[in-house]
């Protein structure tokens, strides 16, 4: 077996991983023709920020917003760069596109005041035309020069780039000035569908212009930008980054003086909220429980029932959890590289034994969130272009799951009453309540695995005996990889509920539970696992982005396999080819059909089984309006504020 190692490509999924509130904004061919809600199936969760016109926003203040790291560059296009990048970058940097609830992009009118595609043939030509008071606060305007180094820097021509991935800038033959000096005309050497998610965000030429620069002159700080901030003081030691009010912004003044950006703990944030430390926190599931019984009982009143909720919640009054669902959803991954696994019928037969529906409801009916599962792994439920696949796999059905492991080799021979089905002395323990969760692939929150599958357990209270599965005189046996730390309970019992679903046709799993610091990087990543839980981002780009966490991998030269972000090491050909056309097709309705269609063949190999999509829990203190759960739309910086 070749050995596998990952080439770094396009990183803004996975750099985005563990990242919150990033913006994705969709084709601007897409803006152009975007239809009413009926465009998209599945249920929209909308997103909860208390929005209040800016008429009623008070002019001024700072909102501590809470995030588990400083950013580590301020330089989205480093493979450093993280969710809090995009946040800061948010705020200060051009974005030409932001989305709005269903993920359709707005043209934002203070950078741009046009973006066409006027020419198809012999090449793809796009022009911008620049909002003439658009400048930065160094007071030089927004050009064409600006974009052209971006270009060079972002093509991949230059190694002494240290650039993340180069998807798009590649295809571009030149940039020039248009028309007049507000103009910028864009050539391409190949069609580009996704064309639109360039030069978003767009940086100042002196961060771009020279391989110096583009490494280390953005990383801690923003000299200049562009936005309704500018980057100000950094403290390591207080682990706070202050973004200030920009005078020289030319839109929509900035209500708030300062959006201070503070790390903190997500065990302590709610403590950190109460005692008035932060404003706006994502907060676990079970903080969001203890919030919201906080609150119940005010709104009770009585003193008759003040025991109800313990002496240390009583401070939690008054704050408000705000929901909705993240543009992330969580997968069972299943590694094809090698073992049983390299076969589709297994493969296939682990879907199956799946009861999707149960998982989600575990997860996000306590919440009082749509329990429906994912049907696509390109696309959230109610985001514009989103159709549920996942009739190319077929529905739970364990005697489907038991022909298709027959068929396979694995012949089924009985076992006594059985001791923990499983062999992790676990099959049949009932878990803790209010599952949810957090950032990236370790979820925080007490999950629910519910009560005991049904068939489980026979009349006599005893455990029902599980079917063993032998091939070639060895179990059938899958090492399933979950994370061990505090965040990660939903996790661990989603992983619970699903072994015991695999256990009922004979699919035997073990449970290993590793630390959350190497748990992607030494095995999701590494390969070293069968079964795994992780999210990923939504994209509003799917033929770009989705393109390398679907790819066939291929053969190195050096024997290894380069599987750039295909972690579960399953592609085929002819999705590849339905990429690779969707990636080209300048039509976006076309463009989008060939990214459904390689979705169905995504399904259909069966090397991930979307299961939900990521609850999105945010406690804020009262007053503030603008700020919350975002669900698929991009934050209003110059808006979010506390209510008069």
């Amino acid at each position: 077996m070749a050995p596998l190692s990952t080439r770094r490509s396009s990183t803004r999924r996975s750099a985005a991983l563990l990242a919150v509130g990033i913006v994705l904004p969709l084709s601007v061919l897409a803006a152009c023709s975007q239809g009413g809600d009926d465009e998209a199936e599945g249920t929209l969760t909308r997103p909860d920020i208390a929005a209040t016109s800016r008429g009623r926003v008070a002019d001024g203040g700072s909102l501590r917003w809470a995030v588990d790291a400083l950013p580590a560059t301020l330089n989205a296009f480093q493979a450093d760069a993280d969710g809090i990048t995009q946040r800061v970058t948010g705020a200060v940097l051009p974005t030409l596109f932001t989305q709005d609830e269903r993920g359709r992009p707005q043209r934002d009118a203070d950078y741009l005041a046009a973006a066409d595609l006027v020419q198809r043939e012999p090449r793809q030509v796009v022009v911008y035309k620049l909002n003439p008071r658009a400048v930065w606060n160094d007071g030089k305007a927004l050009s064409a020069a600006d974009f052209e180094a971006q270009w060079k820097a972002l093509r991949g021509r230059d190694r002494a780039y240290w650039t993340a991935h180069n998807d798009g800038y590649e295809r571009i033959d030149r940039v020039e000035r248009g028309a007049d000096a507000h103009q910028v005309k864009i050539t391409f050497a190949k069609p580009y569908a996704d064309w639109a998610s360039l030069f978003s965000p767009l940086y100042p030429r002196s961060v771009m212009r020279t391989p110096d620069a583009f490494n280390d002159s953005a990383r801690n700080d923003l000299k200049v930008s562009a936005g309704p901030f500018r980057v100000g003081p950094r403290s390591n030691r207080e682990g706070t980054l202050t973004l200030v009010r920009d005078p020289k912004w030319w839109g929509d003044r900035a209500k708030l003086d300062k959006l201070v950006l503070r790390a903190a703990s997500r065990d302590e944030r709610a403590e950190s909220l109460a005692a008035g430390k932060l404003d706006v926190a994502e907060v676990s599931p079970a903080a969001a429980a203890r919030i919201t019984a906080a609150g119940k009982h005010r709104e009770k009143g009585g003193e008759g029932k003040r025991t109800a909720v313990p002496p240390a919640d009583r401070r939690l009054r008054g704050l408000v959890v705000r929901k909705s669902l993240e543009p992330f959803y969580t997968q069972l991954a299943l590694n094809g590289a090698s073992g049983p696994l390299a076969d589709e019928r297994v493969r296939r037969a682990v879907a199956r034994a799946i009861d999707r529906d149960a998982v989600a409801t575990s997860v996000l009916k306590p919440l009082g969130l749509p329990a429906a599962p994912l049907g696509s792994h390109v696309f959230m439920a109610g985001q514009h272009g989103y159709e549920d696949n996942s009739d190319a796999i077929g529905g739970p059905d364990p005697k489907a799951a038991q022909a298709l492991l027959a068929d396979a080799g694995w012949q089924e021979r009985k076992e006594g009453t059985a001791k923990g089905a499983s062999g992790r002395g676990t099959a049949g323990r009932k878990q803790a309540a209010a599952p949810g969760e957090g950032p990236g692939t370790e979820d925080a929150g007490r999950g629910d695995a519910g009560a005991d599958e049904k068939g489980s357990r026979d009349s006599g209270g005893k455990a029902a005996a599980a079917p063993v599965r032998m091939k070639d005189g060895k179990r059938l046996t899958l090492r399933f990889v979950l994370p061990e730390g505090a965040g990660a309970e939903v996790l661990r019992s989603v992983g619970e509920r699903i072994a015991r679903q695999l256990d009922a046709v004979g699919i035997r799993t073990e449970i290993s539970k590793v630390g959350d610091a190497g748990y992607f990087r030494d095995h999701i990543a590494a390969g070293t696992y069968d079964l795994a839980l992780y999210s990923w981002p939504a994209t509003a780009y799917p033929a770009t982005d989705a393109r390398p966490v679907f790819a066939k991998p291929q053969p190195a030269a050096d024997g290894s396999l380069l599987v750039e972000q295909n972690y579960t090491r399953v592609g085929t050909d002819q999705i590849d080819q339905l990429f690779e056309q969707a990636s080209t097709e300048l039509d976006a309705d076309a463009s989008r059909d060939l990214v459904g269609r390689a979705d169905a063949r995504i399904w259909a190999a069966a090397g991930s089984i979307p299961l939900y999509q990521r609850p999105e829990l945010v406690a804020v203190r009262p007053g503030v309006v603008n700020a919350g759960a975002f669900g698929l739309s991009s934050p209003r910086y110059q808006d979010l504020g506390f209510r008069k």
